[in-house]
């Protein structure tokens, strides 16, 4: 069945002899896993756009934006495990920024505390403009990542920087940098070689670094550029700041969905659904206005809640993912998925601009699809 996602990723990607790349995506890369067992890995495509550019693999190297919350909200819970902090607890002291927060860490890693993204949200957008500020969110620095409430802590949801500031909330618990306490507790473990914050200090991945793309106001056209990220930044972004592979990213989800990283209670706690009624509806109000973007591969009217790193839906989805599945997504379009109740896990890489690409969701609607009807029910016939 391996053969049917070949062709589903040849279906929507650039070949070698196309000239034309409209309705296809460059690149993309999956990767599916089991606790022990890699059920496939593969790419399709092109890492740039002359028909003489090298292939996109399973090991093209890309930034994976928002899918590092899950890889920071793993380091997080570590320091729970090891009864460093716990998640209802006030930790205004241990970093300074948050001193005018009234903040406790469970609503940094749940999206409660009321950040946004300034570069997403018009309020923030006009209030930076109307202040002179320099920095944005995807500067990576605090100043980027400090703006006003879009609420007071805890009275809603709304998605933003927080996870930036429990990667600075991890750094005050550990003495440690993100960078370093992540390469001790997760890449070297998993032997995720090709993950990193600093793109540059990974010599080995350049030849294997993708182009940027972007899809045009037409839905189909695609385009070089542009890129969104900073060559120099002083700080690593926790939200956002990974760059990763389909190959090495499957390697952290194997690792979350065998207990390797964390224990059972640690695991149960992260699948479990986090808000109140209020926070609910506001997610699931979010959700249904930013279909597209924030939740293509649920039906609209299907209920979801937040665990610790990404989004929970509610009722099995027909075909696809069973209730109670872990998921989340980033800028550049790539998304994830765990669902611990089939055992599988899996991950979509691809480089394109802005979130909520159609053939993106096309593309990832499909792989789930055969990873259900075909690669599971093989494997377990």
């Amino acid at each position: 069945m391996s053969s049917a996602i070949d062709d589903l990723l040849a279906k929507y990607t650039l070949q070698p002899h196309e000239a034309d790349a409209s309705g296809k995506l460059l690149g993309a890369s999956f990767t599916v896993v089991e606790k022990q067992n890699v059920l496939y890995t593969g790419g399709s495509g092109r890492q740039n756009f002359p028909q003489t550019a090298v292939p996109w693999t399973a090991r093209s190297f890309s930034w994976i934006a928002s899918m590092t919350k899950l890889v920071t909200t793993t380091c997080l819970s570590h320091l729970v495990e090891q009864g460093k902090v716990e998640l209802d607890v006030d930790v205004r002291h241990l970093v300074p920024r948050l001193g005018k927060m009234q903040i406790l860490k469970g609503m940094l890693l749940t999206h409660t505390v009321g950040l946004g993204y300034d570069l997403a949200d018009p309020d923030l957008t006009r209030w930076s403009r109307h202040i002179g500020r320099k920095d944005t969110n995807l500067d990576w620095s605090l100043d980027g990542f400090d703006t006003p409430f879009k609420f007071a802590p805890g009275e809603g949801w709304y998605y933003g920087t927080a996870v930036d500031w429990a990667g600075q909330l991890l750094e005050a618990l550990t003495g440690n940098t993100i960078e370093a306490y992540m390469q001790d507790h997760v890449l070297d473990p998993l032997k995720m070689r090709d993950t990193g914050f600093w793109p540059g200090k990974l010599d080995h991945v350049q030849d294997r670094a993708v182009a940027w793309s972007c899809r045009g106001d037409d839905k189909t056209s695609l385009s070089p550029g542009p890129k969104l990220t900073p060559t120099t930044h002083g700080i690593v972004s926790g939200g956002a700041g990974l760059y990763s592979t389909a190959d090495d990213y499957g390697r952290f989800l194997q690792g979350l969905l065998s207990g390797a990283l964390v224990s059972e209670t640690t695991l149960r706690e992260m699948f479990t659904p986090q808000l109140d009624v209020r926070q609910s509806d506001m997610l699931n109000a979010i959700a249904s206005q930013f279909h597209d973007m924030f939740a293509p591969e649920f039906p609209t009217a299907m209920r979801l809640d937040h665990g610790l790193g990404g989004i929970i839906n509610m009722a099995d989805v027909d075909g696809k993912r069973r209730k109670g599945s872990l998921s989340w997504c980033g800028m550049c379009n790539g998304r994830w998925w765990i669902d611990r109740e089939a055992g599988v896990a899996a991950v979509l890489v691809v480089n394109v601009l802005p979130l909520g690409d159609p053939v993106v969701n096309k593309l990832f609607d499909e792989l789930e699809r055969a990873v259900y009807g075909g690669l599971l029910h093989a494997k377990r016939s």
